[in-house]
Order: structure tokens, then C-alpha cells, then sequence
């Protein structure tokens, strides 16, 4: 039977920072768990969260690590990548945006800075086998991602060399990820080359479906694309590998539609909600996941245009909580049902 996945999880990106409790893991736990939160997923980016350096290098940290959420009542669910991710493939048209990613150092040094950024994937690769994790989550970077529109037209093969470079740099990133036990679950986000299925199935193709290739799953991007967010999960379910619930809500207009991306995200036909205020169809999506057996977490990616984040946080831990699906173990019509007998059902086919 399809087994229940775990949950609720909390992203802690959007929640860090300089104050109390959010200035320490251990604070940080402590909240998510007093929102009634079961899991933490960390961002390796953040050194007020995790030492990615030594969490590759020592288990002892990794224990404490552990430790310290198990305190709380909490797991790690996941490290997160999603910033170095972005760095292992860079456009030199976002070199000076995408440089705040970086150490100081680094910056103004594309190569350097992307020598870097593989770097730390292979950290947080040991990282999480030290922490007992199956799973990572991702951005993939971008190449190809400023001829998204075909205007001018584009060169031919040019869309082809992107996705062969993009290949070229992540495949020996999966090969270390498979002798460590680790998914590279990538977002399929704007931004990224890997956006929507089509573009994963370009990539996957190219990486030899390598089985360290994997997809984080959030159908808030989806939603925003007019993509169909359900059936995607039926035809990607071997490959996703984790589930950030993000809700999202797309009202176009006679002035604006899914470009709208200029105007500030108040303005913008496509919004990021919180959780239940949105358009995602979640009870469709929780079913889904159940049928095809996701056994992992869900996480909580809070972003919102107009909600607080602190109430966000404590409505989407009851929202994810009331959401999974406790899958059954037999089936409703068993009492009915009549023991096995070869012999009867010859029979019954009038065989």
C-alpha cells in the first residue's frame, strides 16, 4: 500500500535573521517546533544555521546538529542548496546580481566564484550523509534562461549548447551525490533552465537519466506557468524526491497576464501566497503524492505578498498537519471480500 509522507517541515530561509531565536539553530528549533513543526529544512547558505564546512568534515558536528533538533522534537529534512545551485551555472548578464551569493572574496570573479559554488555541493553532499539524509534540494542554474523568448530569433543550437554545458557541469556533481546516497532534488523555478517538465526531461536526457537527478516538487511555480500541477506529478513520480508546499494565486487581467514580472509582486497578475490563500489546488495535490507512495517530507516554503510571516508560519504547520493523507492499509470493500480460491475464481470465469 502507498505510505504516508512526513511532515510537517519548515524551509528556514525566509525565516533567519539577526534577531532572536532566529539567529541560531537552536533558537530557529525551537520556534518552528513551538508553531508545531516536526521537521527543519536548513539553508547550508546561511552560516547562522549550519557550518557546511565542518558538517562535510565532522561527525561529531553533524550529531550535535541532530541533537540539537531532536531537542525540540524536530528532524532535518533536507539541506538546502538552492543559492550555490544557482552559481554552477551563471549567464554573465547576472554575474553582478547573482555575485551576492557569493563570499566577498569571490566576487566580480565568475570563475572562481563558480569553481566555488561546486565546491560546495560537494560539501553539502557529504554533509547530508552525515546527517543521515537521502535528500537535497536545489537550484540547477542558468545558461539559456535570457533567450527564453524566441525574439530575436535564436541561432540554431544554441538552447542545445546550453543544456550540453549545464550537463557537462552537474554530471560529475551526481556522480558524487550517488557514493554518498544523496538526491539533488532541483526546483523547477523561472530563473533556472530547469523550469517546467519539458526542460527537465531535456536535461535529464543529457545527464543519462542519472538516478542521482531528481525534482523538487512546488506547484506554486507551476501554477504561475499555467501548467497542468497534477498531472505532472503522475508523470514525473519516480523522480520527485521532495514536495515544498508554496501556494500561489494567478489573476491575469486586460493589462497584464504571466508576464508580468516587472511590476512589484503586490502588482503582478501571478502572486506567492501562504498557505490556503491562494489557488493551488492542495487536496488535489495530497492525493497525488499519496497514490504514487511519496514517502518524504513536506515542506513549508512561506512566501507571501501580503500575509506576516510569523502568521503564516503558525497557520501552515495546521495547514500541511490536515493535509497529508494517512494512507490506509486495506480496503474499504474488505469486509465483503471472500479469501483467496484459485479453484473459485476458474469458476467464476466458467473456466
Amino acid at each position: 500500500m502507498p505510505a504516508t509522507m512526513k511532515g510537517p517541515g519548515i524551509f528556514l530561509a525566509q525565516f533567519a535573521g539577526d534577531v532572536a531565536p532566529f539567529n541560531t539553530f537552536d533558537g530557529i528549533c525551537g520556534w518552528a517546533a513551538g508553531h508545531g513543526y516536526l521537521g527543519v529544512q536548513v539553508p547550508t547558505f546561511d552560516p547562522r544555521m549550519i557550518d557546511l564546512k565542518l558538517a562535510a568534515d565532522s561527525q561529531a558536528y553533524c550529531d550535535d546538529l541532530r541533537g540539537t533538533a531532536a531537542r525540540h522534537g524536530l528532524e532535518i529534512t533536507e539541506l538546502s542548496t538552492h543559492l550555490q545551485g544557482q552559481l554552477v551555472a551563471a549567464h554573465p548578464a547576472y554575474d553582478e546580481a547573482f555575485d551576492a551569493f557569493a563570499p566577498e572574496a569571490l566576487r566580480g570573479a565568475p570563475k572562481a566564484r563558480q569553481e566555488w559554488a561546486v565546491q560546495q555541493m560537494l560539501l553539502a553532499a557529504k554533509a547530508s550523509r552525515r546527517l543521515g539524509l537521502n535528500a537535497s534540494v536545489s537550484f540547477p542554474g542558468a545558461l539559456a534562461w535570457p533567450f527564453l523568448y524566441p525574439w530575436p530569433q535564436r541561432p540554431a543550437g544554441l538552447i542545445e549548447t546550453a543544456f550540453d554545458e549545464l550537463a557537462r557541469r552537474w554530471r560529475p556533481i551526481f556522480d558524487a551525490y550517488e557514493t554518498e546516497g544523496v538526491d539533488v532534488c532541483f526546483e523547477l523555478h523561472p530563473g533556472e533552465d530547469l523550469f517546467d517538465g519539458a526542460t527537465f526531461e531535456m536535461f535529464l536526457e543529457r545527464v543519462d537519466n542519472h538516478p542521482r537527478c531528481m525534482i523538487n516538487y512546488d506547484p506554486s511555480h507551476f501554477l504561475l506557468q499555467q501548467l497542468d500541477y497534477l498531472d505532472f506529478i503522475d508523470i514525473y513520480a519516480s523522480r520527485i524526491g521532495a514536495f515544498h508546499v508554496k501556494d500561489a494565486e494567478f489573476n491575469p487581467t486586460g493589462r497584464q497576464g504571466v508576464y508580468s514580472g516587472f511590476q512589484p509582486w503586490l502588482n503582478r497578475a501571478g502572486r506567492f501566497r501562504s498557505l490556503g490563500d491562494g489557488q493551488v489546488d492542495f487536496s488535489g495535490i495530497f492525493s497525488r503524492l499519496a497514490a504514487i507512495g511519496y514517502d518524504r517530507w513536506a515542506v513549508l516554503e512561506w512566501e507571501c505578498c501580503l500575509k506576516h510571516p510569523e502568521d503564516g508560519a503558525r497557520e501552515g504547520a495546521d495547514f500541511i498537519r490536515n493535509s497529508i493523507i494517512h494512507t490506509t492499509d486495506r480496503a474499504f470493500d474488505d469486509f465483503a471480500g471472500a479469501a483467496a480460491d484459485p479453484a473459485r475464481n476458474r469458476r467464476l470465469l466458467g473456466l
